[in-house]
């Protein structure tokens, strides 16, 4: 699953890893990205935030988003939850980092936090699918993550990982047609990422500065 995540980079990097394709505007950078906050969202003619949690618009409470913070790529076509976003309201969520928590190896006590990212440290976007709910006190737009089978890296802490896609897949993502993009929600290769442990501060979302994301360790490509 994509739980937290990050967004640190500067904004002329970020627009980089969008494929350039708007001005992503100035943005306040977030270490500790938790569901039910904004994230920065490109879509079709349009950058900017929208909560974390989809909630389709024949809900009838938007608490519902609290439950769709990720959808599986293997089911995200059928699901009528996500099925009319996957064929047309397709976005990407802009970030650079990612965390994920282990399992103590001794079977109880405190999960371990780590923090994935590029190797190159660059900035990236999540596939995703974004939706606008309407309600009495106007309207909300949302969005969820996509997500698919874990690589060798991410394999050892979860079975899941957030669908990355690369600089030259992000407008197919957005604008080719649903028939089109089933290559693109298979996992970032794992050579391609490095991970280490980060502080148990990431637990809790009121934490977001800097330390959340800085090493306990060195980066490694087998996680302890």
């Amino acid at each position: 699953m994509c739980g937290r995540f990050t967004l640190r980079s500067p904004p002329d990097d970020v627009a980089r890893a969008a494929g350039a394709m708007m001005d992503v505007g100035a943005f306040t950078p977030r270490n500790n990205i938790a569901p039910g906050q904004p994230v920065l969202v490109i879509r079709p003619g349009a950058a900017g935030p929208m909560r974390w949690g989809l909630v389709p618009s024949w809900a009838k409470d938007p608490a519902m988003g609290a439950r769709l913070i990720n959808a599986r790529a293997e089911t995200v076509a059928e699901k009528p939850v996500f099925r009319a976003a996957f064929r047309v309201r397709r976005c990407v969520v802009l970030a650079d980092g990612f965390y994920e928590w282990q399992a103590n190896p001794r079977g109880r006590g405190p999960k371990r936090p780590w923090f994935f990212h590029l190797k190159d440290d660059r900035p990236f976007a999540f596939a995703g699918l974004w939706e606008r709910w309407t309600g009495p006190e106007g309207s909300v737009e949302t969005c969820t993550i996509l997500t698919t089978t874990a690589n060798a890296l991410v394999a050892t802490v979860h079975d899941r990982m957030p669908v990355i896609l690369t600089v030259d897949t992000v407008a197919r993502w957005i604008a080719t047609s649903a028939d089109g993009i089933a290559d693109l929600l298979a996992p970032c290769p794992a050579e391609a990422m490095a991970a280490y442990p980060v502080s148990d501060r990431v637990n809790r979302p009121a934490n977001d500065d800097p330390s959340c994301a800085a090493p306990l360790g060195p980066a490694t490509g087998t996680l302890l």
